[in-house]
């Protein structure tokens, strides 16, 4: 599987990278690698599409994420994420990157379509009560969106666009 993400500022991935240490200090266990939201998500992603997504994102004004809401959400296994705040400029940027994508790729991934998407950050990938406990009380964390990554998420592999 291929994700399209956010890259977040250093200061932000070092703040949840922190969220995340705590949380494995308590024995739980975190996603691997650098904290990112995940934009899109598709089986395959065509060369000339990755391209015409480094295009796109030159011209946009990238949005600064509000990280504010943990939640539990089902996925594989229950997780514990820290939620955005969805403002225009967020949705519009995330409509630039489906546009970019629509009838391009192979296998999209219908979550994090336009009218689905609930842009999160993963800071624990099982038990998330027990996690929501290690990290209670939890001030936002403002991360600004420095670009977009492609990851492949069999072998951990992740490229700037």
């Amino acid at each position: 599987m291929l994700v399209v993400r956010f890259r977040l500022a250093d200061d932000a991935a070092a703040e949840l990278t922190g969220l995340r240490a705590r949380l494995v200090v308590g024995g739980l266990p975190v996603p691997p690698g650098r904290p990112a939201v995940t934009v899109a998500a598709a089986q395959a992603v065509p060369s000339g599409t990755r391209t015409a997504l480094a295009t796109a994102v030159r011209v946009l004004a990238l949005p600064t994420l509000w990280l504010t809401n943990l939640a539990a959400v089902a996925g594989r296994d229950e997780e514990l994420v820290l939620g955005a705040v969805v403002d225009t400029e967020l949705l519009a940027v995330h409509d630039a990157v489906h546009d970019v994508l629509a009838g391009k790729v192979r296998g999209p991934v219908a979550t994090y379509l336009p009218g689905s998407w609930v842009p999160h950050c993963v800071l624990a990938t099982r038990d998330p009560a027990a996690a929501f406990t290690a990290l209670h009380p939890l001030r936002p964390v403002r991360a600004a969106v420095t670009g977009l990554e492609l990851a492949d998420t069999r072998t951990g592999e992740t490229t700037p666009l």
